[in-house]
């Protein structure tokens, strides 16, 4: 999955949008104003840091290569992955969807209520 196909997957989710907070080449996807992904347009290899259930995110870290502890992150809650070597696409998009719906769950009712009507 590259770069343009990762934007337009994590755009058609709903409530999403993209953000610069931290500075140019730091591109953010939020969901409701909460933080579910962000990558670094200054690198040559394109990685993501994605939201992951603790147990899950060191299960993973184990056994994928291109799964690596969150890149300026907590170590706890976040992945950096890579997203142009090994993994399969339809992985990718899991999770990509696991920290979509992690955000999700951690919102207020009343945004989650929101969110619902979109």
């Amino acid at each position: 999955m590259n770069i343009e196909e990762f934007r337009d997957y994590c755009l058609s989710k709903k409530g999403v949008e993209e953000t610069f907070p931290f500075d140019e080449v730091t591109l953010v996807f939020k969901v409701m104003g909460k933080m579910f992904a962000l990558t670094g347009l200054e690198h040559e290899e394109f990685k993501v840091n994605l939201k992951c259930d603790p147990e899950k995110a060191l299960e993973y870290r184990e056994e994928y290569e291109d799964i690596l502890p969150g890149w300026h992150m907590s170590k706890k809650h976040w992945n950096t992955v890579h997203f142009e070597r090994s993994l399969e696409t339809g992985f990718l998009i899991e999770l990509i969807d696991h920290s979509y719906d992690l955000v999700v769950a951690k919102l207020k009712k009343s945004d989650r209520e929101i969110l619902e009507k979109m």
